[in-house]
């Protein structure tokens, strides 16, 4: 499928599927996902399941999906078929938005993170990302100062993210400080625990819930008049069936530490 050239600057050229420019130009709903969770995240051919998964999801909400990923050298915003099995083909640099200049000035391929997506998603017009569960501050980051650049990006990009909450793994009390110093709105829909990605509660509240779409999209529109250079933050739980408990996942980070 042919794509639409838009720039991104004069020498990185930014190209957007029809589908998903005809969309953002008509004002019909776009949900951009990031292409890490494919290239990185999962192992084939679960990967390549997972991604026609997402999108069909997203489709059934009458949306329309704009996977986001850098090929050769140039940043997408909508995939073809083709383009996904190459994302989900493995060897493709995992991309922050730090990298992005680096992946199109050098014509690589690269998988997009939470960082990188929104960023891209911004720049093609697309106000709604969806992903799993964000970065943050990893544990320990007092002594390594690990703390992932998703929470940066969310700083700096006017995206609504929908997602999971972030990786249990993290410290999530620091992550929430993060947020909360950056002035990232954080919003629990239907519910007030603020999950832990697979874990339904990570042990701490949201400051703000909505349990309608109605409500959920009032809150974005305020943001954006009041605070347009903030991400906000729409937070759902998984599933109960699909859930982990706080002692299997802490367990599991424990073991997989040593």
């Amino acid at each position: 499928m042919p794509h639409v050239s838009v720039p991104v600057s004069p020498r990185d050229p930014l190209l957007i599927s029809p589908e998903v420019a005809d969309s953002v130009a008509a004002g019909r709903p776009v949900v951009a996902l990031e292409s890490t969770l494919l290239a990185h995240g999962l192992p084939a051919p679960q990967n390549r399941s997972a991604a026609d998964e997402l999108e069909a999801a997203v489709r059934a909400h009458g949306a329309v999906p704009a996977t986001v990923a850098v090929l050769d050298g140039v940043a997408r915003v909508g995939l073809t078929a083709a383009e996904l099995d190459r994302v989900c083909a493995g060897g493709l640099a995992k991309l922050s938005a730090r990298d992005l200049g680096a992946a199109v000035g050098l014509r690589r391929d690269g998988a997009t993170t939470v960082a990188a997506t929104a960023a891209l998603a911004h720049t093609a017009g697309v106000q709604v990302f969806a992903t799993g569960g964000l970065g943050g501050v990893h544990r320990g980051a007092r002594e390594s100062w690990d703390v992932s650049a998703d929470l940066a990006g969310l700083a700096a990009t006017p995206v609504l993210v929908v997602c999971s909450g972030v990786k249990s793994i993290l410290d999530v009390p620091a992550t929430l400080e993060v947020l909360e110093t950056e002035s990232v709105p954080v919003v629990g829909y239907r519910t007030d625990a603020f999950p832990g990605f697979y874990r339904r509660d990570s042990g701490h509240p949201v400051p703000w819930r909505a349990d309608t779409p109605a409500d959920a999209a009032a809150v974005w529109r305020a943001h954006r008049r009041s605070a347009r250079r903030r991400a906000p933050c729409s937070h759902s739980r998984c599933p109960p069936t699909q859930s982990s408990t706080a002692r299997c996942t802490t367990g599991c980070s424990t073991r997989a530490s040593r």
